[in-house]
């Protein structure tokens, strides 16, 4: 068994009452590394470190394109590391290596994208309407950064969050899940040696209101970035709020992937199986509800099925594996109680819907992908976020019914379309309530392109040119120009 440590200042070290919690394989069901579980004292002793930082020593005084290149180096460390790093994430969160493999080669990007852009943030000099007066404005980092991140993608999360962050010129204290920490703290030393001076990324574990929570509220906490699930999210935002820190949030889905007559009906079943089926269901953008429309649903379904049979469940390190397991005790417990919800309320399912049984894992939180048919809108199993391998067939007439169906949620992540036409693949993505809009694909992300959500999926904007406008505080500077001085506002000219 594996144990992990903290980092604080530049300073591997354990939680402050040498206190530990377990990290669980999910495939195996077996302990397989150990984390610190920091308190309260933890958190205050990364944010006094990120706080220094901030405001004096070499990240404080370096130049931003000194710092693009620390940041290409810590891109260049990742894709070094990249096979320890991905069955790192495997044996935390179960989700097959392939895909963990093909996320490690997609991180890297994201670092080297926000080190070219470190120095080339630019303020303005606009013109006003006062007489001798020269107006500029500036762009500087908003301060000590709290990251949160989910358990599903840990290292992406952290790019996704940490490289725009230090583009800005902010320090950072992340705080991974507790059920997947240990690629962020093996990140520690990637970014070390890549020359990131002390302090300026700190990366503390432990549970959420024993650490995570202290972190939120820190008065020396200026912004505060969360991806996870809404629940968790709203409970951020009102202790955020408390004393008006900056937000950014990645929160839930309920995408709808809608599937018009004149589609490519072979895409369409590969994209939605894909959708749902990929990485068990567990990611934000799952596209959890498939809109069918009524004169192709009954063969689009059988098409569905049959191509959903394929999937192969097992071990997540073989390259003969489809889907792994599902991450967490409790996340497992929460999709069987959402398929026992699904069959009380009247969906019919007509593919899976059990604990499955693999082959070399007696102790493994596998369930089948799962397909409900019969499904009205209105129900549990349509509306809120389950996140696991549940599909729900919704049928729909026509365009205008499909809208209505799609946005009848308080989410608004993602969509996807699929349909030959191109006048009703444009109508759609600007009707659609949604961050992101996919036509004829699904799943297809970039670094270049910022991603987030509408509704309760969200705030702000992570990803491309937007991602790092919500690390900077946009001041205003005024000079004047006149030769002695200005009239006195308070006597009469």
């Amino acid at each position: 068994m594996e144990d992990h440590l903290m980092f604080i200042d530049g300073t591997l070290c354990s939680a402050t009452k040498g206190d530990w919690l377990e990290s669980l394989d999910p495939y195996s069901g077996k302990v397989w590394a150990r984390i610190p579980r920091g308190n309260a004292d933890d958190a205050d002793r990364a944010v006094k470190a990120a706080r220094k930082a901030l405001k004096s020593g070499p990240w404080a005084e370096m130049s931003p394109t000194k710092r693009g290149h620390i940041m290409r180096a810590i891109g260049d460390g990742i894709a070094k590391n990249a096979d320890r790093l991905a069955a790192m994430e495997t044996s935390d969160n179960g989700k097959i290596l392939s895909e963990m493999k093909g996320q490690m080669a997609a991180i890297p990007e994201f670092w080297y994208y926000y080190a070219g852009l470190a120095d080339k943030i630019e303020g303005s000099l606009p013109q006003v309407d006062k007489p001798d007066t020269l107006a500029m404005t500036v762009r500087e980092p908003v301060g000590v950064v709290a990251a949160l991140t989910s358990w599903n993608s840990p290292l992406m999360f952290v790019a996704m969050k940490c490289a725009p962050a230090l583009a800005a010129g902010c320090t950072v204290v992340l705080k991974p899940s507790e059920f997947a920490s240990t690629s962020s703290l093996a990140f520690a030393q990637i970014a070390k040696e890549a020359g990131l001076p002390d302090g300026v990324i700190n990366i503390v574990t432990g549970l959420g209101q024993e650490i995570g929570a202290p972190l939120i509220q820190h008065p020396m906490v200026d912004k505060v970035t969360f991806t996870g699930s809404d629940s968790t999210g709203r409970m951020i935002y009102q202790m955020a709020a408390a004393s008006m820190k900056r937000v950014t949030m990645e929160l839930g889905g309920k995408s709808p992937n809608i599937v018009f007559e004149d589609a490519d009906l072979d895409a369409a079943a590969v994209g939605a199986v894909a959708g749902i089926f990929g990485a068990a269901g567990q990611m934000c953008t799952a596209g959890s509800r498939l809109l069918v429309q009524n004169s192709i649903k009954e063969a689009f379904t059988e098409k569905l099925i049959a191509l959903a049979r394929e999937i192969r469940m097992g071990d997540p390190t073989s390259p003969e594996t489809n889907i792994g397991p599902i991450a967490t005790p409790p996340q497992f417990r929460k999709v069987l109680e959402y398929i026992d919800t699904a069959n009380s309320e009247g969906a019919r399912c007509i593919m899976g819907g059990k604990v499955a049984t693999v082959d070399g894992s007696t102790d493994g939180q596998f369930v089948e992908p799962t397909i409900f048919t019969d499904v009205s809108n209105h129900m549990r199993v349509a509306q809120e976020e389950i996140f696991g391998p549940v599909l729900s067939i919704i049928g729909f007439e026509d365009e205008a019914e499909a809208v209505e169906i799609a946005n009848d949620v308080i989410f608004g992540l993602a969509a996807g379309v699929w349909t030959g036409d191109f006048g009703r693949q444009y109508r759609m993505a600007r009707a659609l309530e949604a961050g992101t809009v996919w036509v004829n694909t699904y799943r297809a992300y970039s670094h270049l392109l910022p991603i987030g959500g509408m509704k309760q999926s969200g705030l702000g904007r992570e990803g491309g040119l937007a991602g790092i406008d919500d690390y900077l505080e946009t001041k205003s500077i005024l000079f004047s120009t006149a030769k002695g001085p200005t009239a006195n506002p308070f006597l009469q000219q």
